[in-house]
């Protein structure tokens, strides 16, 4: 008897959709490098010209800029590894929001009774989606453009009516 109510636990549902949701980052680590060998060797260059007509304190300014450009691109690297997860079950769908921090914020919806928002532009499209169940509301794949989140809100519409929809039988079974 132990057995059996152990085997009816309740097991993982196999998720009808999945999506992990990151910022684009055109430049990647060796992209970066480049970049910071161009730019450290033009900027050496301007410093040295500047240098040799006197002007020294320039020179120390180009390294600043060096500087500045690398923690900008550091900070933005950092920002870089937020995510968002969503999954859509039978029973439930799934929003976890990581910050680049590791905060993690996480939210459960009834798929029956969650509806998909969509704000749009006429001239820029689809600008904004969020999840709404009774009172909440909650954004979801702000990093994607335009493009990206009708295709994204595509395939999650799609999803949420397979949800809807209930286990079919095929002829199979």
């Amino acid at each position: 008897m132990v057995q059996d109510s152990i085997a009816t636990a309740r097991e993982p549902e196999a998720p009808i959709f999945s999506a992990i949701i990151t910022p684009h980052r055109s430049l990647d680590a060796k992209g970066f490098r480049i970049l910071m060998l161009v730019l450290g060797a033009a900027s050496f260059g301007t410093g040295v010209m500047f240098l040799m007509r006197g002007a020294w304190p320039v020179f120390g300014f180009f390294g600043l800029d060096m500087l500045l450009v690398y923690w900008a691109f550091r900070a933005n690297y950092r920002a870089a590894r937020a995510y968002e997860e969503v999954t859509v079950t039978p029973s439930e769908l799934i929003v976890r929001q990581v910050s680049h921090r590791g905060r993690s914020c996480e939210w459960q919806f009834n798929p029956l009774w969650t509806r998909l928002d969509r704000e749009e532009h006429e001239a820029y499209g689809l600008t904004r989606l969020s999840l709404v169940s009774r009172n909440l509301r909650v954004a979801i794949a702000a990093v994607l453009g335009p493009r990206e989140k009708e295709s994204f809100a595509t395939a999650l519409s799609a999803a949420l009516g397979e949800a809807r929809r209930g286990p079919t039988r095929t002829m199979f079974d």
